[in-house]
């Protein structure tokens, strides 16, 4: 019940007038409970203690970022390199890594090609990040989702 309310079972009536006599809101807590639960409280102190604790949750929450790498399926040896230095950037930084293989017009019927390349690229960084999908092809895209192993380094 209230500040200053022996927690008891009240009828709705007597409830209602106890909270009417403090100048305060009779509130349902747990409707579901048997019976159920109120509480003689200032409904708005109430609702914004309850918007404070979910902006503090929020507030703790990591955000997942993904990252996008995206190849050909005839990427030189060159643009290969360049593109795992910068995916072990971001695995470093704690980022997931979504790389995949862009087929245009008629290179869809090098399917092997990308997934071997896609399957070289998670061998390349297998001691900084571990596979959540491998290789599958949606579309004209082959995708491949890349996680960092262990906890990013604080900045």
């Amino acid at each position: 019940m209230g500040d200053n309310v022996e927690q008891g079972v009240y009828s709705v009536r007597d409830a209602q007038r106890m909270a009417n006599e403090q100048n305060l809101d009779l509130v349902e807590i747990s409707p579901t409970a048997n019976p159920p639960v109120c509480r003689i409280i200032d409904y708005s102190k109430f609702k914004y203690e309850q918007k404070k604790k979910t902006r503090e949750m929020k507030a703790k929450q990591q955000k997942v970022v993904i990252k996008e790498i995206r190849f050909g399926p005839n990427t030189d040896e060159h643009d290969f390199e360049f593109k795992l230095k910068h995916a072990k950037g971001f695995l470093e930084s704690g980022y997931k890594i979504k790389s995949y293989v862009h087929f245009v017009g008629r290179t869809i019927v090098f399917k092997e090609r990308g997934e071997i390349l896609l399957l070289k690229f998670a061998q390349a960084l297998e001691d900084l990040a571990k596979v959540e999908q491998l290789p599958k092809l949606e579309g004209k895209r082959m995708f491949l989702i890349l996680a960092p192993k262990n906890a990013p380094a604080k900045k």
